[in-house]
């Protein structure tokens, strides 16, 4: 239930601060006093997009906060899923927008995301204003009144889920097939650079070694001459190092015998004689090793040419991402070939969510076909209460292909003469038939939800009279057992009410302001009976509203 609602610096209100109560209040006013203003101020707290214009004019925000009682209302869930902090039984919601296009939106003090806030409001509290009459004749909202009715949310939520899946499932089918398809159209590429790929046998850092061996082979006379010059050097019998380091050796020997200090000299021509003798071995092998091979210097140029144009084929930049397009490739064709068993298994399991989601049809569409001979009985009896003896309205179902809600095409058809045909409701009623239409499926509507709030802005439109007397009756019967806030210019529905606010244009010398005022007893008489005569309050008008007021007690 809405207790209390403040506005700051919205369009013509500077500050304004109501405190709301249960059953029925009515808001009344002469037109261009502002009562649309107060509807779009609370419209605001509904998550509706806004424009800075709407900010009072010197001011840089505009901030408006609703208070709602809880009581009525299980969501705790919702507040504990949204990680936000439940302070029951009061709630507090608050929409700031500030000039430079920016909003911002809080539940109980806690920053949240405008979508969040809608989500909670709608929960919370159902505007209904005279252009929504035009709703009546979208298939949506036909369907939307049915399943209130049904009072089945559960059903409504597990179809939905298992619909929800089945798509998903046949998106990524249809995404896999696609898949499929352009690679199968590859396949006869990938493979045949695989193969070549494969074929050049490829191995991690082949490249350095050929590259290695090539300059080698290209330079192996020199290196062999070379090698054989060094050799001999080394090792020559008559002037080779070796010889003389052996003769000097066999001097140093001899002389140490009469010279002691000479002995670690001796001892260290004898070190590098043996590591000379090893390295002049190593270079002799160096030597053999080294062979002028003109046939395999071209095998190996051969090699590193095959490897460069596989690199430049391939947009390649080294033989490692050669290797590497190589895997992958052979990745692809191997997913390939795995695809046509995923293909299959996917297909099955789109086919058993499609059953699925089908079985959750069928059972919603049984419950809808229960409901709807009740649902039209129902609105032929208000729309009797309503002055309209004659009317009948049903409701029919064709089935559709299914999608997100279910297979069902919900129309309703409606008659107000006796015998004649019926029709699609959008088709023949009239504003103030379609006035009648929507109150009564408010009504109805209002026993199956939670919602604590009802607001009715100017649904009285085409109404007058004893119809507007039951009409006021009408919404006080929805007002016995949840809040209705009503703005009306019907002085009939307005003397229904608990309690009475009047909203009036101020101007002063500054500025033009909308207020809002509690009507007391006297005050009340007199707004009703102004709604009566007009400018000219009459006694008779004074003595019928007073009759009004008493009847609205009984």
């Amino acid at each position: 239930m809405l207790q209390r609602l403040t506005i700051e610096h919205y369009a013509l209100i500077e500050h304004l601060s109501l405190e709301f109560d249960d059953g029925l209040t009515v808001i009344t006013g002469e037109t261009g006093a502002g009562k649309s203003i107060l509807l779009g101020a609370l419209s605001l707290i509904l998550g509706q997009r806004t424009d800075p214009k709407v900010i009072r004019e010197g001011a840089t925000r505009c901030v408006v906060e609703a208070t709602f009682n809880l009581t009525s209302c299980d969501l705790s869930n919702f507040f504990e899923e949204n990680d936000l902090e439940y302070n029951e039984p009061t709630c507090l919601l608050r929409r700031e927008v500030h000039t430079n296009g920016k909003s911002r939106s809080f539940v109980n003090d806690s920053p949240v995301s405008l979508s969040l806030l809608k989500d909670l409001a709608l929960q919370l509290i159902d505007i209904h204003s005279q252009h929504q009459n035009l709703l009546i004749g979208k298939d949506s909202f036909q369907l939307n009144v049915l399943d209130a009715v049904v009072s089945q949310p559960t059903l409504l939520e597990t179809f939905q889920s298992t619909f929800q899946h089945y798509k998903a499932l046949q998106l990524e089918l249809n995404t896999l097939t696609e898949k499929l398809e352009r690679s199968k159209s590859e396949e006869d590429y990938f493979r045949f650079q695989l193969d070549q790929l494969q074929t050049a046998a490829l191995k991690p850092g082949e490249m350095e070694a050929l590259n290695t061996e090539s300059t080698l082979l290209t330079h192996a006379e020199e290196i062999k001459a070379g090698l054989g010059k060094l050799h001999s050097l080394l090792d020559d019998d008559q002037n080779g190092v070796l010889t003389l380091l052996h003769q000097s050796l066999t001097v140093a020997g001899n002389l140490k015998q009469h010279y002691e200090p000479l002995s670690e000299h001796e001892d260290r021509m004898r070190t590098s004689y043996i590591d000379l003798k090893d390295l002049t071995a190593e270079v002799g092998v160096m030597l053999h090793d080294v062979e002028v091979n003109p046939a395999r210097l071209d095998q190996v140029n051969e090699r590193i040419n095959l490897i460069y144009s596989l690199q430049q084929k391939h947009h390649a930049g080294t033989l490692d991402d050669l290797i590497a397009l190589r895997d992958r490739i052979s990745d692809q064709l191997a997913a390939i070939e795995r695809s046509d068993d995923a293909l299959n298994e996917l297909h099955q399991e789109v086919d058993a969510a499609h059953n699925k989601a089908l079985e959750g049809a069928e059972k919603l569409s049984l419950a809808r076909k229960a409901m709807m001979a009740q649902l039209g009985e129902r609105l032929t009896i208000l729309l009797t209460q309503l002055g309209m003896p004659k009317a009948k309205l049903e409701v029919s179902m064709v089935n559709k292909p299914m999608d997100a809600t279910g297979m069902d095409n919900i129309r309703f058809l409606f008659s107000a003469n006796k015998q004649s045909t019926l029709h699609p409701i959008e088709d023949i009623a009239s504003g103030g038939e379609t006035s009648r239409i929507m109150l009564c499926i408010k009504s109805i509507i209002a026993e199956s939800m939670s919602l604590s709030t009802l607001v009715f802005d100017e649904i009285d439109t085409g109404i007058s009279g004893e119809i507007a007397h039951r009409m006021g009756e009408i919404m006080q019967d929805i007002a016995s057992k949840r809040q209705v806030i009503c703005i009306t210019h019907l002085p009939q529905i307005a003397a229904k009410g608990k309690r009475h606010l009047k909203v009036s244009k101020i101007d002063t010398s500054t500025s033009t302001q909308t207020q809002v005022s509690y009507l007391k007893e006297d005050d009340r008489l007199m707004e009703i009976a102004h709604m009566l005569s007009g400018a000219n309050v009459t006694e008779a008008a004074v003595l019928n509203a007073k009759n009004l007021l008493a009847e609205s007690k009984q």
